[in-house]
């Protein structure tokens, strides 16, 4: 199986086993966690390459199954995994209100640096308060109730993978400085939620924590992330050694 393909699979296989809820539609699927119902990435519309139609689902189809998945949620995301198709169809997207994001799948394709310092293994009991503290600074006017949803999704991550872990590194004064995900799943490996703290940028923690990941991940089939076709990380990744092996497209109406 391609690099792209395969990274997919993998994306598609942890949502569905993340969430309480899989839903069918037209080209793919819906999942939908009724604890975290302000959380975008738990309850969204995944359009999957390959399903239904060889020429892929109508757009209308799409659209009216996002009403229909999410008709309980304030939101609606609609993820098209599919380049072609997602291209195809933003000016649908953008008619019905929604806002469209390319993501990036970067595949690791360098070389592993040999013996970083681990990372260090974080907890649910450290990790949540300091999701919190991020949150907070993100989301100032927000109830304390979605900031704690929102820390608190971490938890259903746990079920995405044979292998969930939370790694971080430490600034001198003990503080944790940055912070990711490392999914791993019959031979592939993602790297998420990649955060450095404001006031702890600049400073090597993004770099020295990603190093650490790579050689904690180098024997994986494959090693990959999802970066924001339009943001600075993406040509951070590339230094390390990533290189961009396919595109995906999101579609947000709030």
């Amino acid at each position: 199986m391609a690099e792209p393909a395969r990274a997919l699979g993998f994306l598609h296989g942890f949502a569905r086993r993340r969430a309480p809820r899989v839903l069918p539609a037209p080209g793919g699927f819906g999942v939908l966690d009724d604890r975290f119902p302000g959380s975008y990435d738990d309850n969204k519309l995944i359009i999957a390459p390959g399903a239904g139609a060889e020429a892929g689902p109508d757009v209308g189809e799409v659209l009216a199954a996002a009403d229909e998945v999410l008709a309980e949620r304030r939101h609606r995301l609609v993820c098209v995994d599919d380049d072609r198709l997602g291209a195809a169809w933003a000016p649908a997207f953008a008619a019905a209100g929604y806002e469209h994001e390319t993501n990036l799948v970067m595949v690791f394709r360098g070389v592993v640096p040999p013996g970083p310092p681990p990372a260090e293994r974080l907890g649910l009991e450290e990790l949540l308060p300091v999701l919190r503290r991020d949150w907070r600074r993100v989301l100032p006017q927000a109830p304390d109730e979605v900031i704690d949803g929102l820390a608190r999704r971490v938890e259903a991550r746990l079920r995405g993978a044979s292998t969930v872990a939370f790694r971080g590194v430490r600034a001198p004064s003990g503080e944790i400085a940055a912070r990711a995900d490392l999914y791993a799943h019959d031979g592939v490996v993602q790297i998420e939620s990649v955060f450095t703290g404001e006031e702890h940028r600049g400073r090597g923690h993004a770099r020295s924590l990603m190093t650490a990941l790579l050689a904690e991940a180098a024997g994986a089939e494959l090693i990959f992330l999802v970066a924001d076709a339009d943001d600075w990380p993406r040509h951070f990744y590339a230094r390390l050694g990533f290189e961009e092996a396919g595109r995906t497209h999101a579609f947000l109406r709030t």
